[in-house]
Parts: C-alpha cells; sequence; structure tokens
C-alpha cells in the first residue's frame, strides 16, 4: 500500500493568494458588525411574529371551542347515547 504525500503549504490554509477575495475581505469590521446585529434583529423580529401567530390560533382555536360548548345541536350531535351511565 503506498502512502501519499501531502504537497508542502508555505501559505497558511486561510491566507492563498490564489482564492478570489471574499465579501467579508472587502468590508470593514464595523460594516460586518452592522449586518450581524441587523440579522440578529431580523430573527428577533421572525420569532415574534412567530409568536404572535400561534397565539392567535391559539385564541382562535378556544373561541371556536367555547362557541361549540354553548351550541346544543353540536353536543346532541357528539354527545354518548348510553344514558345508563349516568343513572
Amino acid at each position: 500500500m503506498v502512502k501519499k504525500r501531502k504537497a508542502p503549504s508555505a501559505a497558511k490554509p486561510g491566507e492563498r493568494d490564489d482564492a478570489p477575495a471574499t465579501l467579508k475581505d472587502l468590508l470593514d469590521a464595523g460594516t460586518i458588525s452592522k449586518l450581524k446585529a441587523q440579522a440578529e434583529e431580523m430573527k428577533a423580529e421572525e420569532e415574534k411574529r412567530r409568536l404572535e401567530q400561534k397565539k392567535r390560533e391559539e385564541e382562535a382555536r378556544a373561541a371556536e371551542k367555547k362557541r361549540l360548548e354553548n351550541d346544543f345541536e353540536h353536543l346532541l350531535n357528539n354527545s354518548k347515547l348510553d344514558w345508563r351511565k349516568h343513572k
């Protein structure tokens, strides 16, 4: 079995000269920190929006349940017809 030899690299892997410049390399640290803060803010807003939507759905479900509990026809249709249990 032949061992493969790794080519010796003079530069560190992150500092290659032949690699194209990335956006992170072109922007300064202040701009990057602003973008990260904006991303965190957007995530927080999305989480808040999702929780509000969940709360509205839960309230709608509770309101529908309450409405059905007051509807005699619904209660009659969904009740068990075995009245011997309640003697």
